[in-house]
């Protein structure tokens, strides 16, 4: 038993990252042709670019094939994209092929395993859509992630809660393991006809993790009016009511409980500078 808990890490990243690679395929398609995932994208975009200056080092997790990657480093922002899965990273260097005036070193690893990225610091991490909710210890990756960033540093991540409204309104059409599938430890996720384990935490568990040398500078909540982007087609049949949520959400998104009961929400914090000598 205990041979195979060891074993368990390792097998859930390598099926997270075969289900993605056969995604990548499709997953500009997917993303850039749904009306709410662009939106969400926009949101934490718009986030990053209030804190970041061009010629600052970005260290993106979970880069996928670039979407972001790309669109930061168009301005001026030196980014260092990882990932775990090749098909993904493919995808991204084909792009860059296009465009070689982009500051962009993609690199095949696991947000798990950043030692491998030696003693490099950055000024800004980012992670977009509920990447890091593919890893059940969060906790050491923020740890981790936090020592690379530069006092004065920010952190930006969206990922995906224990409570999303939309899911638990599931149960009114009797499907009670979608609705409550988040209050498990973890879930059983497919993709491509993979199957991996996928976990949820609440802010307060990231705030815990990242500790005292962190301020919290933002915290919003994603999805909790608007329909979750697993909802197809929802901008084009219902066009004015997308244009309502919209309005609606962003003037509550910041608050309780919409900023952490929602399906992602975005959290944003910042290094503390060191502590002078005469602090000390």
């Amino acid at each position: 038993m205990k041979d195979q808990d060891s074993k368990e890490p390792l097998l859930q990243e390598g099926r997270v990252a075969d289900a993605f690679s056969r995604q990548s395929v499709i997953f500009d398609e997917l993303y850039t042709n749904n009306a709410i995932a662009a939106w969400m994208r926009d949101r934490a975009r718009a986030e990053v670019m209030r804190h970041i200056q061009p010629g600052d080092r970005m260290l993106e997790l979970n880069c996928g094939t670039g979407m972001d990657t790309v669109w930061f480093a168009e301005r001026g922002i030196k980014v260092v994209a990882i990932d775990n899965a090749p098909g993904m990273l493919h995808h991204l260097q084909q792009k860059l092929l296009e465009r070689p005036e982009l500051d962009v070193t993609p690199i095949l690893c696991s947000f798990n395993q950043l030692d491998q990225l030696g003693d490099q610091q950055f000024d800004y991490i980012f992670s977009n859509f509920g990447g890091l909710n593919c890893t059940d210890t969060l906790d050491d990756v923020l740890k981790q992630a936090g020592k690379m960033l530069r006092p004065g540093g920010r952190i930006t991540l969206v990922i995906m809660p224990k409570i999303c409204p939309w899911e638990l309104a599931m149960v009114f059409k009797g499907y009670f393991k979608t609705a409550f599938r988040r209050f498990r430890r973890h879930t059983d996720a497919h993709l491509e006809g993979v199957h991996f384990s996928c976990y949820y935490y609440a802010p307060s568990f990231v705030k815990k993790s990242l500790g005292p040398a962190f301020e919290l500078l933002t915290q919003k909540g994603m999805a909790f009016l608007m329909p979750p982007p697993f909802i197809d087609g929802f901008k084009e049949k219902y066009p004015a009511s997308f244009r309502r949520l919209q309005k609606a959400e962003l003037a509550l998104e910041r608050y309780f409980p919409f900023k952490s009961c929602c399906d992602h929400y975005l959290i944003s914090f910042q290094k503390k500078p060191a502590p002078c000598a005469k602090d000390l």
